[in-house]
């Protein structure tokens, strides 16, 4: 095939590689996650995620102002309670009053339909025990009783304005019990982001410093454990025939392959989120001098691309589409 064949001619200038480049990375592309915290007078920074903050309701106005005019396609937006206004069932995730509800009725009155609002529907930061759902006596999260709080949170967040909801909680028929409850309350317009591949994973750990998790022991037993790839695909398949409009493998960054089989297979668009552990391991690298940041994060981003993702949650968001 040499000399004839040389692959390089396509590589020659930055001209002919921009021409022939097969994936692209688009600021629409991108969905910024966004925590609001309660009973907080300023911006608080993460300490494990440098760069990224619990908002007020006034400076998450002001910063989801700056994405959307960077082009973001969308914001999703998690809620961080006083730790006394904590539960066993959550309760505080699930009232209208309650900061998540009031960002997002903040967000929808400032930004409108600009971007798409989406909001974490999941009782984790809620609960007194940390645990995405409700827990029963003998310490174990009960499905179907957290189903009923599922169905109540979801259609307060459609009241307070979200366009999709993201149950991320990874109960059996979570899916089909938020979308009939969403239809009973009358927002059929309202949709779904699905986490349905979401993996018991090592690099949570600073999100949970980000919405101060009361976590208790871990969440192996509804969580995907991170060996298992056709039960990835079996979960995609459920949600979609409960009635997901799109559907989320997290994280990205150990699961990529993963990724591409949900892309290959999906007959909606696939997102996956570049968790908190993936950005902070980047930015502790950079920090140090040991990788070119912005090249990272570039590179990084376009791999979750490349593997199939039409969306990526990324913390990076607003920052990279101001370069784009």
């Amino acid at each position: 095939m040499f000399p004839t064949h040389r692959p390089r001619r396509l590589r020659t200038t930055p001209a002919v590689r921009r021409l022939v480049r097969e994936t692209s990375l688009e600021p629409r592309h991108l969905v910024l996650p966004m925590f609001v915290a309660d009973g907080i007078d300023a911006p608080r920074e993460i300490s494990s995620m440098p760069g990224v903050y619990q908002h007020t309701l006034d400076s998450l106005r002001a910063a989801a102002t700056e994405a959307v005019a960077a082009g973001v396609g969308g914001l999703m937006l998690f809620g961080v309670p006083k730790p006394e206004d904590k539960s066993g069932d959550g309760e505080c995730g699930v009232d209208p009053q309650g900061i998540l509800n009031r960002g997002l009725r903040a967000l929808a009155d400032e930004v409108g339909d600009a971007t798409v609002l989406m909001a974490d529907t999941c009782l984790d930061e809620f609960t007194d025990h940390g645990h995405c759902g409700v827990v029963d006596d003998a310490g174990r999260v009960d499905n179907d009783a957290t189903l009923a709080q599922y169905r109540r949170m979801a259609v307060a967040q459609a009241e307070a304005g979200a366009h999709l909801l993201g149950p991320s909680g990874m109960m059996d028929g979570q899916v089909g019990a938020i979308r009939e409850a969403l239809d009973d309350a009358g927002f059929t317009e309202v949709g779904q982001l699905a986490y349905a591949a979401k993996y018991a994973s090592a690099f949570y750990g600073p999100f949970r410093e980000a919405v101060g998790s009361s976590l208790q022991g871990d969440r192996r037993t509804y969580q995907q454990d991170a060996g298992n790839r056709r039960e990835a695909l079996r979960e995609v398949d459920l949600d979609l025939a409960e009635g997901a409009d799109m559907v989320m493998v997290k994280p990205a960054m150990s699961y990529l392959d993963v990724l591409r089989e949900v892309a290959d297979s999906s007959p909606v668009p696939v997102a996956a989120y570049q968790i908190s552990g993936e950005y902070a391991m980047i930015t502790a690298a950079a920090q140090r001098g040991w990788i070119d940041r912005d090249a990272a994060i570039a590179e990084s981003l376009l791999s979750i691309r490349r593997a199939g993702a039409d969306i990526v949650l990324t913390y990076w968001a607003a920052e990279f589409a101001k370069r784009a």
